[in-house]
């Protein structure tokens, strides 16, 4: 996991908190928090909706069906798992993989905000309904009118400082309830690929692979 040594610290901080956290009634019966991982310097941030049960098991993000899927949709657009960061709007998984309720996403707002600002992406896609709602309406994207409406419009927002391009999407895991879906969330990926290849003309190949990559050049 690319990042600088103190990047390395606060990240620590950060999981030991979410492991610890007790806020909401998702910690009563969790195996394991699922803070997330990936890039520490990443330029892209995934922000999915809720663990499963795969996750819960593991401790991990997106490691189950919905996660293969993810990896194939990320290696379509050029990327790998390890260049970019991922994690969701709550940490625990809910029971019998219900939504997360409101109150839940809240309990988890500060460690959301924290992982944001820690990691500073250029882009953020949200996977699906509750993600796209969190931090479009939440970081003055506007009004959110569901997946179906807003997925692939590019809206720009503020974390806590951090101004960030939004990318909608479906859940990956629509796509495996209902295949139809798979073509829509390729095109949106289609979509964090020509916000890349913006980048890409003003760096050069290489200065962009450093970047996505936890290099050291300044990002504009």
């Amino acid at each position: 996991m690319p990042g600088t040594g103190n990047k390395f610290e606060e990240w620590e901080r950060i999981v030991n908190a979410i492991k610890s956290c007790r806020k909401c009634r998702l910690a009563e019966n969790r195996r394991n928090a699922v803070p997330g991982e990936g890039n520490l310097d990443a330029a892209v941030l995934f922000l999915g909706e809720a663990p499963g049960r795969m996750e819960d098991l593991e401790g991990r993000p997106f490691v189950g069906a919905a996660g293969r899927l993810l990896n194939r949709l990320l290696e379509g657009i050029g990327l790998r798992r390890e260049d970019v960061f991922i994690t969701n709007v709550v940490k625990c998984r809910p029971p019998n993989n219900r939504d997360p309720k409101e109150d839940e996403i809240e309990a988890c707002r500060p460690f959301t905000e924290a992982i944001i600002r820690l990691v500073s992406p250029r882009i953020i896609v949200t996977l699906g309904n509750h993600a796209g709602k969190f931090l479009i309406e939440g970081y003055g994207g506007g009004r959110w009118r569901g997946i179906t409406a807003e997925h692939g419009r590019i809206r720009k927002v503020r974390v806590k400082g951090i101004d960030v391009i939004v990318v909608p999407t479906y859940h990956p895991a629509a796509a495996l309830y209902n295949p139809k879906l798979l073509p829509t969330i390729e095109n949106d990926f289609k979509i964090v690929k020509s916000v890349l290849e913006k980048e890409k003309g003003s760096r050069g190949e290489q200065g962009l692979l450093k970047w996505l990559r936890g290099g050291s050049l300044e990002r504009k």
